[in-house]
């Protein structure tokens, strides 16, 4: 076992303990992994890896080694150094195992300050082939989780990210207390403004920290432009007080912060130039007023279009409007219907603007399932498979609890994955979903039971596909991919573990918690996600050169997917993630002599750094003299037969799957009753969906 340390900074304080310090202004980390050299003078430590600037509240791995050190440094804007901290990776790591594998900890800097830390323990499974890699031969030998970094929510240009608060803190927004565990709330990555995640719909101020120089900042004109300054004074409290602005304690004992004259709001000295000019504005009353305006005018307009297609034809094509059957117009910018006439496709769940309408059927007309539905049989991995009690079939079925995903501040995404299944039912190489519903506990989706196994499953038993086989997969992939695309969603998770065999050996694509929507042609991104093994290049690239992304990130991604099927190793490779990462920066892949001149073109194409100069968006892939032999029109109605049949002995057959997961009784885990009782349940109003053809399943 090779053990690593998943390792992320959320925070840097001066020392509490000061009545008044100087501020830091736009902390930054610089982390300096360094591995001890025996020398005639001793053991001395030298940087051997490039130098990592991890942003706030993300992660990144470090390979645990005897003598190997961690050097942080916190710097401000200016470059000149603040504080410092040296760790030996091998007492992080023993101090993780004793915590059960996960460590929060303030990080004590030299000569002042201290520096919030989390790690966790992780072993990677290590064998014969994993030695041979690392000695030059880098073959496909385990399975990469993806990594989701610290979502980001930009409001009147705050930073919000969801906050582990290692001590008592109050709401910027409401003023009372952010309670519960873990994540409680949001922080501001600029100002440090702490508040509920509930309260995020009701900041009225723009970010003092990343806004007040910018042109927006200057140019913009709002509707209520409110500057109202503070009159602050040093102050000294004689009992506990909490800072207004970030939520936590005054520390000290004299002149412990300041106090405006005029509102009697309380603030640190360093959190004063992050303070909104909204002296004597109540936010949230004025959040409240604010939306009880808009929806005014929302009413309005909303009885004006009413009155306008009363009046005058409109035509299906019209932008903005959707004829619906029945004479139903609904106001849904960018959106045609083009399926048939059916009374019974219409989504009539309420649904927020944000959301694309797909057809789903209607609520009333589609029988309701839970959990008592369905019996149980083994666990795959992520999920368990069971069979509907009524009909026999067998479905695979995924739970999630839904403190963890709050937590994980993974709704949206959650969100997402059940939007893009229920629109998947349109393509027959993307993984269908049945329907979802949802416990006071837990979701579920319960989606088509795909028991070939996945490509990684295939690939470890037979080291690397032939080229027919490789050719037919991949044709298959780029029919599933253009459709999301098509749709306006980038899938930003492609890799072999996520394109599953169904039991007559055609693809289907899985796993869209990663996706983006709403990215069309013009549309560009800038999330940083990726996977531990193998990164989406192009996100993070783009990421940490300040650039946007598009579809283009999936072709790259097609590009190391098609490389590991036809040659069986990774077309970049590294000790670790910093390694790996500067490899797909500067090193281009090795291509075997053995390799056909048109499989080296196409992966040369897919390959190429510049997005827009990439194949599949600069020419169309299926084009390509890769694939002159396939017949699109025929693959893409599975008329094509697939070049390997998995071996099945029942429909419930499970031996394409992980020994380590089918040995496991399957069952749900127990959530915590008081965290569970605390969830605000209306953040998964939208989840529950039923599939058309549910209908016929329902009915045996």
């Amino acid at each position: 076992m090779s053990p690593f340390l998943r390792i992320g900074f959320s925070n840097f304080e001066m020392d509490p303990g000061l009545a008044y310090h100087e501020e830091v202004l736009n902390p930054y980390c610089a982390v300096y992994m360094k591995e001890a050299v025996d020398t005639e003078k001793g053991p001395v430590y030298k940087q051997k890896k490039p130098t990592m600037y991890p942003p706030w509240s993300t992660t990144f791995d470090a390979h645990v080694h005897k003598g190997r050190i961690m050097h942080v440094m916190v710097k401000d804007r200016t470059a000149e150094l603040k504080s410092e901290a040296m760790v030996a990776l091998d007492s992080l790591a023993t101090r993780c195992k004793k915590e059960s594998g996960k460590l929060e900890i303030w990080l004590e800097m030299k000569p002042q300050g201290r520096l919030r830390m989390e790690a966790r323990y992780y072993l990677e499974k290590s064998d014969p082939e994993s030695e041979r890699e690392r000695e030059g031969l880098f073959a496909l030998h385990h399975r990469r989780g993806a990594i989701k970094q610290a979502k980001v929510h930009i409001v009147k240009c705050h930073e919000f990210s969801a906050t582990f608060f290692p001590q008592p803190t109050f709401c910027s927004v409401c003023k009372e207390f952010v309670w519960g565990l873990n994540k409680q709330g949001y922080q501001c990555r600029q100002c440090n403004a702490a508040i509920h995640k509930k309260c995020i719909d009701k900041v009225i101020a723009k970010c003092t920290g990343s806004a007040i120089n910018s042109k927006e900042t200057m140019t913009h004109k709002e509707r209520f432009k409110i500057d109202m300054p503070h009159r602050f004074k040093v102050y000294n409290y004689k009992s506990p007080t909490f800072c207004e602005h970030c939520g936590t304690l005054l520390w000290g004992l004299a002149k412990q912060g300041l106090k405006c004259e005029e509102c009697g709001m309380n603030v640190h000295h360093k959190c004063q130039k992050k303070v909104a000019n909204l002296c004597g504005v109540n936010q949230k009353l004025m959040a409240e007023a604010l939306a009880i305006i808009e929806s005014k005018q929302q009413a309005r307009t909303t009885k004006d279009t009413e009155v306008i297609s009363r009046e005058g034809p409109v035509s299906v094509s019209q932008p903005g409007v959707v004829r619906a059957p029945s004479g139903l117009v609904t106001g849904v910018p960018g959106v045609s219907w083009d399926g048939p006439v059916d009374g019974s496709k219409l989504i009539t769940e309420e649904v927020p603007d944000e959301e694309p309408l797909y057809a789903v059927p209607r609520k009333d007309h589609q029988p309701k399932f839970n959990v008592d539905d369905f019996v149980l049989h083994k666990m795959l991995g992520k999920g368990s498979f069971g069979k509907l009690k009524r009909s026999g079939q067998f479905y695979a079925v995924k739970a999630l609890k839904k403190d963890v995903v709050l937590m994980d501040d993974d709704v949206e995404c959650t969100m997402v994955e059940r939007r893009v299944l229920s629109l998947a039912w349109e393509n027959p190489f993307l993984t269908h979903l049945y329907c979802t519903f949802q416990t006071k506990e837990n979701l579920f989706f319960v989606m088509e039971y795909l028991n070939g196994g996945d490509l990684m499953f295939h690939i470890q038993t037979c080291h690397k596909f032939d080229l027919h086989r490789a050719t037919f997969y991949s044709a298959e992939i780029i029919c599933g991919l253009q459709f999301l695309h098509s749709k306006g969603i980038i899938y930003r998770d492609l890799k072999l573990d996520n394109v599953l065999l169904d039991s007559e050996g055609h693809i289907k694509i899985a796993d869209f918690g990663m996706c983006k929507e709403n990215m069309q042609d013009e549309s560009r991104t800038c999330t940083f996600c990726g996977t531990k093994a193998v990164p989406k290049t192009e996100t993070r690239t783009t990421i940490l050169l300040g650039q946007k992304y598009n579809s283009s990130v999936d072709w790259w991604s097609f590009g190391v997917l098609l490389y590991e099927m036809l040659i069986g190793q990774s077309p970049f490779h590294g000790r670790d993630e910093e390694e790996l990462f500067q490899s797909i920066r500067t090193d281009n892949p090795v291509y075997p002599r053995w390799l056909t001149k048109d499989a080296k073109d196409i992966l040369v194409k897919l390959f190429v750094r510049e997005p827009e100069e990439r194949l599949g968006v600069k020419e169309n892939i299926r084009q390509h003299n890769f694939f002159s032999s396939t017949d699109w029109n025929a693959l893409e109605q599975r008329q094509v037969a697939p070049p390997f049949k998995p071996t099945l002995s029942s429909p419930s057959d499970c031996s394409n799957f992980d020994k380590e997961f089918i040995n496991e009784k399957p069952r749900l885990s127990c959530a915590d009753r008081t965290l569970i009782n605390s969830v605000d349940q209306t953040m998964f109003r939208n989840f529950s969906f039923v599939n058309p053809g549910m209908n016929r399943i329902a009915a045996h």
